[in-house]
């Protein structure tokens, strides 16, 4: 069975999995998911993740879920962009999300990164997805 929003499923297990205090969860691989693991990486709101074999073909991502003193780091992840309503924003209308304290990120002609590289970069492109 195909997935209509694999981004909007891993950022549920992602949910998920922190409400649970798991250590480790597990998503279907792809290059988008990847390039946004590593912005949540880059900006420490995860710990890491790695991309597995499952059969020949097929991949997975482990990721590494981040708490602090207990917590979770990630208090909100959300989707903004979806499948039946794409949301596009140039550079001079990004919101920052909670004041600057979060992030969004946004899939860019130079490729997925934050709000924050998006300025420096002077690109908008669509905002996928905001995590504080």
């Amino acid at each position: 069975m195909t997935m209509s929003d694999p981004l909007s499923d891993m950022l549920t297990r992602i949910r998920n999995g922190q409400r649970a205090r798991l250590d480790t969860i597990s998503s279907p691989a792809s290059k988008l998911l990847a390039s946004v693991l590593d912005v949540l990486q880059k900006e420490g709101y995860i710990r890491g993740y790695t991309r597995q074999e499952v059969q020949e073909g097929i991949g997975a991502i482990e990721i590494e879920l981040k708490y602090h003193e207990g917590e979770p780091v990630i208090r909100e992840i959300k989707r903004v962009s979806k499948p039946g309503r794409r949301v596009y924003s140039g550079i001079q209308d990004l919101a920052k999300v909670y004041g600057g304290l979060g992030i969004s990120i946004l899939s860019t002609p130079k490729g997925v990164m934050s709000d924050h590289e998006a300025r420096v970069a002077h690109v908008g492109g669509e905002v996928l997805c905001k995590v504080f």
